[in-house]
């Protein structure tokens, strides 16, 4: 993969932390994580998706994170059989001293990915993708099961998922529909019960004030449930919500029981229900809306008040 290093950074020096797409690189932003900007540079003939990672304060907690983020790949894509895309990795200390972060991976077209998709497909062809989905993580909870010193996690919403060669003109999934993942830059595993990845760090985009409070009651809990299956089946159903498709899930819900029954039966996982489902998003949607308006907050404090730059961006108004 070809990374322009010097473009990198020039957008670091350049760029608007309220407007990131009206700097002086021209990006078009493809999505944003809790600590993350993922874009493409609009003037490269190179299919890139770059995902802006400002957490790291010195080389050894980036050697760390290269690490994990490489094992992490080879492990989905080795030894658990999922497909993933081409990645690399790129980073510089920028002119105040200041190491800019980068995971980077091969680009492939946004109407492929699932949260887009479910907007084509008919009803049973999402339940189809969503069966697809269910497969591909018992892969990745076979491994786990099977093996003493890894255990291995994953965020399995939709929108960590696109459909191979999929053509929005003629929208359809079938059981031979080919999955890719890609939501790979949080390395979830774990070597003898030790997190490779070094968790806390994933708290810098939190204000100062509320990271003790966040480490000492949530962090173990949050990185915890990418761990269990149950868990993450619950957020990719529940996140139906969000995508307006509540209709299904009603029908999702029997689909994954059914699943967890017939095709996943050595894991005695218990049935999901409805009210659980209702209750998980109610919950996670209220803590999302009251984390960003912290995070405005204290990036106003930041930039209006202290004059002090701040190192994340932050997404608008999320219809939920």
């Amino acid at each position: 993969m070809k990374i322009d290093i010097e473009i990198l950074k020039k957008l670091e020096r350049s760029i608007d932390i309220y407007n990131p797409e009206n700097g002086e690189v021209p990006i078009k932003i493809l999505g944003y994580g809790e600590i993350s900007l993922v874009f493409e540079l609009l003037n490269s003939s190179e299919q890139i998706a770059y995902k802006r990672i400002p957490i790291f304060d010195n080389e050894m907690q980036v050697e760390r994170h290269i690490w994990a983020y490489n094992e992490y790949n080879r492990l989905l894509k080795e030894d658990v059989g999922i497909n993933l895309p081409e990645y690399d990795v790129a980073w510089f200390k920028d002119e105040e001293g200041k190491i800019q972060f980068y995971c980077v991976q091969e680009k492939f077209p946004a109407e492929s990915v699932g949260n887009k998709v479910i907007h084509k497909l008919s009803d049973q062809d999402i339940k189809t993708l969503i069966l697809l989905v269910m497969r591909e993580m018992k892969k990745v909870w076979d491994y786990s099961k099977n093996h003493n010193t890894i255990d291995l996690g994953l965020d399995g919403q939709i929108s960590n998922f696109a459909i191979v060669g999929f053509d929005p003109n003629s929208p359809k999934v079938d059981l031979d529909s080919k999955l890719i993942y890609f939501d790979t830059s949080t390395p979830m595993f774990r070597v003898d019960g030790n997190e490779a990845m070094e968790a806390v760090l994933f708290l810098k985009s939190a204000p100062s004030f509320l990271r003790w409070l966040l480490k000492a009651l949530f962090l173990e809990e949050t990185i915890g449930r990418y761990y269990d299956w149950r868990k993450v089946t619950i957020d990719l159903v529940a996140n139906f919500f969000k995508e307006q498709k509540s209709e299904l899930i009603p029908e999702l819900i029997n689909l994954v029981n059914k699943f967890f029954q017939e095709e996943a039966k050595d894991f005695k996982i218990e049935p999901l229900t409805l009210e659980e489902i209702e209750k998980y998003y109610k919950s996670d949607s209220r803590m999302w809306v009251i984390f960003q308006k912290v995070r405005h907050f204290d990036r106003f404090l930041k930039t209006k008040i202290f004059k002090k730059k701040y190192d994340f961006f932050l997404p608008g108004k999320i219809e939920r």
